[in-house]
């Protein structure tokens, strides 16, 4: 039976590195992968087409499919909406719809890009670091919030930061699973010394730790985290966090990685059933030029057969495809150095499927 894929193109360059990503997926299905797929709005687009960022018509082929593959969404187009049909709040109403809580990103210096880092060579050099960020809790989805006046009748803005017990407990198995495939660390990012849920946190890894005992734990607060993926990110294996600290440690650690255009993510249910995308924005600055990468897309292509389709041996064929144009010295603009030749999206694309059929 074919396995159902949901294209969500998003906004600005979405629809662009999208392109490049269905390329890859032609060739896999002429070689005769059972997949299909069928593309649908998110975004500003859905709001465009259906006055919502999450419409209905989404929400059921989202349901319906066995992955998910999309773009970027958002845009200056759309600052001045309301809150509540914001582009970024189709984001948030899949991810909480489908149940998918648990984000992995992963940070891979590779060694032909070196130079595009901003960071010393000797310290990014070898960097193979995955971030877990719990997607579906803590402040961003936490009641009550809004904004009021406050008893000297000021304006004030509320969120409030909030976390079960089985909600750590989930995504803690997660990040020691994925420690168990990988070099056995696992550092659990919190700020037990001053939240209440941090404290939460940090003692139900440590108990959930207690079923992983070939699983190395250490904890580390967030601002010390965020000091140290600067100073000695590879010291890091996998990090496990929260839905805020995780936003912002895990966009941290893609200028390790010499560029955002170069890095994928996964968000899972309990299942493993996902939506893959780049885990960088729209750049409306360059869409329509044909200036944006789309290796970050294609290796969420990848991804989705590790992960959802358990084809592991698909997914490294799409990782060594980009490494090796990558070595050819393919190069789109935000990851060339001075004098080097830049290309395209499309030629970016094109040169993965040449790649692919080698």
């Amino acid at each position: 039976m074919s396995k159902k894929i949901l294209i969500l193109p998003g906004d600005y360059i979405g629809t662009e590195i999208m392109a490049e990503a269905v390329k890859v997926l032609e060739l896999l299905k002429a070689e005769g992968e059972q997949i299909e797929w069928s593309f649908g709005h998110l975004g500003g687009a859905a709001y465009d087409a259906e006055g919502h960022p999450y419409p209905p018509s989404t929400q059921k082929a989202a349901r319906e499919a066995d992955a998910i593959l999309m773009g970027a969404v958002g845009g200056p187009k759309y600052d001045s909406l309301p809150r509540a049909v914001r582009p970024e709040q189709g984001i948030l109403g899949i991810r909480k719809d489908l149940g998918l809580f648990a984000n992995l990103r992963p940070a891979l210096a590779y060694e032909e890009l070196a130079a595009a880092s901003s960071f010393k060579p000797e310290v990014i050099a070898g960097l193979d670091l995955l971030i877990l960020r719990e997607l579906t809790g803590d402040i961003y989805f936490g009641q009550p919030r809004g904004r009021r006046q406050n008893a000297e009748g000021a304006e004030e803005g509320y969120d409030t930061m909030h976390y079960s017990r089985p909600e750590v407990e989930r995504i803690a198995h997660v990040a020691f699973q994925a420690a168990q495939k990988r070099n056995k660390r696992l550092c659990s990012v919190d700020k037990e010394n001053v939240l209440e849920t941090s404290r939460l946190w940090r003692e139900v890894v440590i108990e959930v730790g207690k079923q992983y005992p070939d699983v190395a734990l250490s904890h580390m607060y967030v601002d010390n985290a965020a000091m140290q993926l600067v100073k000695n990110p590879k010291q890091f294996d996998v990090i496990v966090t929260g839905n805020i600290f995780g936003d912002i440690l895990s966009d941290e650690a893609s200028m390790l990685a010499g560029s955002i255009g170069m890095l994928p993510s996964a968000s899972l249910d309990v299942n493993n059933k996902g939506l893959y995308e780049p885990i960088h924005g729209s750049a409306p600055d360059i869409a329509g030029q044909g200036k944006a990468n789309p290796l970050a897309t294609i290796l969420s292509v990848g991804m989705m057969f590790r992960y959802t389709f358990n084809r592991a041996d698909l997914a490294d064929r799409i990782d060594v495809a980009v490494k090796r144009v990558l070595r050819e010295g393919k190069r789109t603009g935000d990851i060339a150095q001075p004098g080097e030749k830049i290309i395209g999206t499309q030629e970016m694309g094109d040169a993965v499927v040449a790649a692919l059929k080698k």
